[in-house]
């Protein structure tokens, strides 16, 4: 017998995953033609961005406030990224640009392993029927 509420929960996750794939070639796409550089440290940087967030939600920030403080935080790395990695790049051969922003992501996420390795990321995930806890080490 088909369980038609697996069937539905399992469709709505499989259309959300096909809407952050389809963020993250819009992220790649809007990149590439405002600055004519194929940014691989952009998934580093929403890492790095998401640890900080669930950071501050963990210390007991409102969240509100935790997300005003990741976006500062995120805007001032990706200003840091222009101006120290991008910038002196400037009409360089693309395989240069490449190599700079792949580079960069292997130093974004050591810097996310330096700050949150030793911790465990958890979250409760609910459904209409079930409720699961994951953990992330």
């Amino acid at each position: 017998m088909l369980d038609y509420q697996f069937l539905l929960e399992v469709l709505i996750g499989g259309l959300l995953s096909g809407v952050m794939y389809s963020l993250v070639a819009i992220g790649f796409v809007l990149i590439y033609k405002t600055s004519g550089v194929l940014n691989f440290a952009q998934g580093a940087m929403l890492l790095f961005a998401a640890l900080t967030f669930v950071s501050l939600i963990e210390r007991g920030a409102p969240f509100i406030a935790a997300l005003a403080a990741t976006l500062v935080i995120i805007v001032a790395l990706g200003i840091a990224t222009e101006r120290l990695v991008l910038r002196p790049l400037v009409n360089q051969p693309p395989i240069t640009l490449f190599m700079a922003t792949l580079g960069l992501s292997y130093v974004i996420e050591g810097a996310a392993q330096l700050l949150w390795a030793r911790r465990c990321m958890a979250s409760t995930l609910a459904s209409a029927t079930r409720r699961s806890r994951w953990r992330a080490c």
